[in-house]
């Protein structure tokens, strides 16, 4: 590590953190509050292995500046990196796990090695700051300020959903809509907060259709066409979901609805194809049913009623 340090940087003055960049990243530096997705390995001085490591997941969890991140050197050091920066960290005892160590796996007063990958961060200050504010203090700013906290928190939705975490992304999408309930000041307002709302309930609506939860698609799909009745993927969600639901009838009247906006969509015309097969399916399966009764306890002679 003595050698290694020689070529680092020295981010807090005493030599507690010691930066190397392998990797340069882009845009701004990590903000103060901000949720980061790292791969992080730690190692200690002589050992190839890993002591800690989040590396074998696909999709590393938001960690919160402040609550989740427990070394203080590795939240120092990440207020120093850019989004895809890979740089190489020492902490020193003080800045890690103290003199105690972390038994078994870390020997009291170690300085460890940390190599760190940025993968992205989101800046949530502004809407957690907002969030925390009575309803009477939040309709005291202006409506700039509430749409530009609605969309961190549905940008923090979207980063969710793309993670598969659907749970998690129908919340911050909630959290998003909440912050829409403003009541407008003349129609330019209106228009602004419902065109916000337009996308929160189609992110809404997608995501309870992957959470397998039909209903409440369908509920969403028809909030967001109560704002544009023609809007394709509002018409489109409201279909996949009666046809969830085995409402057929309802199902082809929003996907036609749907194909006459779109036309040469792929999904909208996939999606007919199957809610045909599916009826005739059923009528089959009633024409089935049918004969079945006829049959019973009739002679051989007795004719289909198909």
């Amino acid at each position: 590590y003595q050698r290694l340090a020689q070529q680092m940087q020295d981010v807090t003055g005493d030599t507690g953190v010691l930066k190397e960049v392998i990797q340069a990243g882009a845009g701004e530096m990590v903000p103060p509050s901000a949720s980061v997705a790292v791969n992080f390995s730690g190692y200690l001085e002589y050992l190839d292995k890993p002591f800690d490591t989040n590396c074998n997941k696909r999709n590393p969890r938001l960690m919160k500046l402040g609550e989740d991140i427990t070394l203080l050197g590795m939240e120092i050091g990440l207020h120093t990196m850019k989004k895809g920066e890979f740089s190489r960290f020492l902490f020193k005892p003080e800045y890690a796990y103290g003199e105690m160590g972390c038994p078994p796996l870390i020997p009291p007063h170690s300085t460890v090695l940390f190599e760190v990958e940025l993968q992205d961060f989101l800046d949530t200050s502004e809407s957690d700051e907002f969030l925390d504010l009575t309803p009477e203090q939040q309709d005291s700013f202006v409506l700039e300020k509430v749409l530009k906290v609605a969309d961190i928190e549905r940008g923090f939705g979207n980063y969710l959903f793309q993670q598969k975490r659907y749970a998690d992304a129908k919340d911050r999408y909630k959290r998003a809509s909440l912050v829409l309930q403003r009541r407008p000041e003349g129609e330019a307002e209106q228009h602004q907060i419902n065109s916000a709302k337009l996308l929160v309930f189609l992110n809404l609506s997608l995501t309870y259709l992957r959470l397998n939860r039909p209903s409440r698609t369908l509920m969403y799909g028809e909030q967001a066409l109560k704002i544009d009745q023609r809007n394709p993927k509002a018409l489109f969600r409201c279909g996949q979901a009666c046809f969830a639901l085995n409402d057929y009838e309802k199902a082809r009247d929003f996907l036609i609805r749907a194909q006459r906006e779109q036309p040469c969509n792929a999904d909208i015309n996939n999606e007919l194809k199957k809610l045909n097969r599916e009826t005739i399916q059923d009528v089959l399966c009633v024409c089935a049913c049918m004969c079945a009764r006829a049959f019973s306890g009739r002679q051989s002679r007795t004719r289909c009623v198909c």
